[in-house]
């Protein structure tokens, strides 16, 4: 019970303090126009923020069928694997002693890879899709057709994937559905080589929510993920799109409009201000969901819970209930009460005052 304890308390220090923030409301700002066309924060008219642009490329008709993974660098791998374990319900497949691949549910994997001594905090620094239909000398005409350049990477077992960049040069893998995918159909059986951080919660990770994917121009990167992967976007807000992954999950891309007067302008010291490409949080839907209990279970491991509701007020009223949290190695971790039946409650939630 003293190392489970020690444990909390280095927990709680590590996390994100959340006093004096309301666990009843949202405290996440959304969309720059989601307060209204022709303001400070959305600068256009509704016509010009939700204009069209020329699609990057014709679609190539490949759909996206299954989660190959989501890859993270960590400075201490084992320890976040160790807390997803423990807080999420994923499973551990394996473990070289250089990074750690974890089931979550049955249906993603995720990548925990030991980052360089420099890096300080978590960071997502790739995805990988299984797609159809897979022919790889066709996928890769197709790719090359469209100027992305693919570097294959397969392992003689019948894996085969290339990577591409995305228009701001995220690593994005494209595969057939003989690695992890593959992988995920046997049980399990690597074993931790860490203590679980505190006592496991036992819920279960069910879906994938949302990425928040910060992009230079949301605009593109939507009709890149859209037209290469076969995404499919709900709506343009003006700084963002919520994009259906196929039957994998959501992903919020957001970042600067070409149409703002602001998009591509120094800053007011003259200085071109880079913007931070990132996946910069990931929600994922968890059951059992009960708005108290899962902020309950939080904090009584030492984690700060800070409730999301996508500004629709009182947690206890609102279709859309999440937390946010801080993984130990200081990842935004967020868990929602989202399954793939009600993938667009989030999204609804994000639209604009008219």
């Amino acid at each position: 019970m003293s190392n489970l304890r020690s444990r909390r308390d280095m927990l709680r220090a590590l996390a994100v303090s959340a006093a004096g923030a309301p666990h009843t409301a949202s405290v996440f700002a959304q969309g720059r126009c989601q307060g209204g066309y022709n303001t400070p924060g959305c600068p256009m008219s509704k016509e010009a923020a939700t204009a069209p642009i020329k699609p990057l490329f014709e679609p190539t008709g490949l759909k996206t069928a299954a989660l190959e993974h989501i890859s993270f660098q960590v400075p201490n791998y084992r320890k976040e694997a160790a807390f997803y374990i423990a807080l999420m319900g994923w499973k551990l497949r394996s473990d070289d002693g250089k990074q750690a691949i974890l089931d979550v549910g049955d249906w993603g994997s995720a990548i925990f890879k030991a980052a360089p001594p420099e890096q300080k905090s978590a960071i997502v620094d790739g995805f990988g899709f299984a797609i159809e239909p897979w022919h790889v000398k066709t996928v890769e005409a197709e790719l090359r057709k469209r100027d992305l350049n693919p570097v294959a990477d397969n392992n003689g077992k019948g894996f085969e994937s290339f990577h591409v960049k995305d228009p701001d040069g995220f690593d994005l893998q494209i595969c057939n559905s003989n690695g992890l995918v593959k992988a995920r159909k046997a049980p399990p059986t690597a074993k931790l080589e860490v203590e679980l951080p505190f006592e496991p919660t036992n819920w279960r990770t069910v879906w994938l929510d949302h990425f928040s994917f910060d992009a230079t121009n949301y605009k593109a990167s939507v009709s890149f993920y859209t037209n290469l992967l076969g995404w499919q976007p709900t709506f343009d807000e003006g700084s963002l799109n919520e994009v259906l992954m196929g039957d994998i999950g959501d992903a919020i891309i957001r970042g600067g409009n070409p149409k703002d007067p602001n998009f591509g302008k120094p800053s007011v010291n003259g200085k071109m201000l880079p913007r931070n490409i990132r996946i910069d949080h990931i929600s994922f839907g968890i059951q059992p969901f009960d708005a108290d209990a899962v902020k309950e279970a939080l904090e009584k491991r030492g984690l700060n819970a800070q409730a999301d509701t996508g500004n629709s007020g009182d947690i206890h009223e609102s279709k859309y209930k999440s937390f946010h949290t801080q993984t130990l190695n200081g990842y935004n971790l967020q868990m929602s009460n989202i399954t793939k039946e009600t993938r667009l409650i989030a999204s609804n939630n994000l639209r604009p005052k008219q």
